[in-house]
């Protein structure tokens, strides 16, 4: 037998092996993509095949599963989207359009129109930016029916949250997708999930999340606000430090690439879509609370404090700091983080709540 027919062979052998895969995540309740992940890693190591393979075939099934579902056969919902010309509210106007759900979109030189557009909608979502939120929330709320469910996808939820339970009396709940508006689909998608009163109100719109291979993560208002202070605001940060040193030393990107390791040219992505972004956003994420504020000026006083070591060749300083970092990183880190070159990641899941099914 040629290698060809060989090749032609195991291609049919992964061919079957896939459709029983698709079968059998089909037939019962789905694990999910970190724990389809886990469960093979040590088989695929031993292999030598990256994590990142895996994961491809992981997201591929999943994508099948959906494409094969009847999600598309839903309940029409009203829904009213504040922002929805945004890029944000688009999204998910396009999203929710497609399976069927009749979308209305409130701009702000709409709110002549705000009873007809409001009043009747089964959910108010609100996409404005994060200085706004507030005010647009206590805006709308006059209008609402008290069976309106009224929810916000900002990345700030402690305040959205509690305006939203102080100014309705209705369904309220805070979500914040963690994914920015150039995704294609919710497949493999974070969203957090804010509980807030009546959460049955909003299960079909979680069920729909889910349902895009969208992966929920609840929590409270309180709990996110402190994780993204790290996973955000700090981020966004050293991102946007990055970017403005390169441009000020005028680095040849170009060139830098083609000599670059695999983590600079990752990292160079990164910046580089973060400076495609709206530069308001960027912002207001850094500048949200006053947690994030004083968070990036620690940071900020970290790097100049370690700087100030490298400029006094402080060998035996710097030794420290890494050792004693090291020691921190291998103390929590090593039960759960996995390798980098993995498109599926594990991370921190705050305590889950249990009066919403996901």
């Amino acid at each position: 037998m040629t290698n060809s027919d060989q090749l032609k062979k195991t291609d049919q052998s992964l061919i079957a092996l896939l459709s029983d895969r698709i079968s059998l995540l089909a037939a019962s309740e789905q694990p999910s993509l970190d724990e389809q992940l886990a469960d093979v890693a040590p088989l695929l190591a031993q292999a030598g095949i990256p994590e990142s393979v895996w994961a491809s075939v992981i997201n591929s099934c999943h994508a099948t599963l959906i494409l094969k579902s009847t999600t598309n056969h839903v309940a029409p919902r009203q829904v009213t989207i504040i922002g929805g010309r945004g890029r944000m509210g688009r999204l998910f106007q396009e999203q929710l359009s497609l399976v069927g759900h009749n979308i209305s979109i409130l701009e702000h030189e709409d709110w002549e129109y705000a009873d007809k557009l409001l009043s009747q909608a089964e959910l108010v979502l609100v996409s404005v930016p994060i200085e706004h939120t507030v005010d647009v929330i206590k805006r709308a709320a006059k209008y609402l029916g008290t069976n309106t469910a009224l929810c916000d996808i900002t990345s700030v939820k402690t305040q959205p949250t509690q305006a939203m339970l102080e100014h309705h009396s209705g369904p309220v709940m805070g979500l914040h997708p963690m994914f920015g508006p150039n995704i294609k689909s919710f497949l493999g998608q974070k969203v957090v999930v804010c509980p807030g009163r009546n959460d049955d109100s909003f299960q079909w719109l979680l069920d729909f999340l889910k349902s895009k291979g969208g992966e929920l993560i609840v929590c409270t208002p309180e709990e996110h606000d402190q994780m993204m202070v790290i996973i955000q605001a700090t981020q966004h940060f050293c991102r946007f430090s990055l970017g403005v040193f390169l441009a000020q030393v005028k680095v040849d990107i170009k060139q830098s690439l083609t000599m670059s390791t695999p983590n600079y040219r990752q990292e160079i992505d990164i910046v580089k879509r973060l400076f495609s972004q709206n530069p308001n956003l960027c912002v207001d994420i850094m500048l949200a609370t006053e947690e994030r504020c004083n968070a990036i000026s620690f940071l900020a006083k970290t790097y100049s404090r370690l700087a100030r070591l490298v400029a006094r060749k402080d060998r035996d300083a710097l030794i420290q700091e890494f050792e004693t970092t090291q020691s921190f990183f291998e103390e929590k880190t090593n039960a759960f983080l996995q390798p980098l070159n993995t498109t599926v990641q594990r991370d921190f899941k705050p305590q889950m709540h249990t009066n919403i099914s996901i």
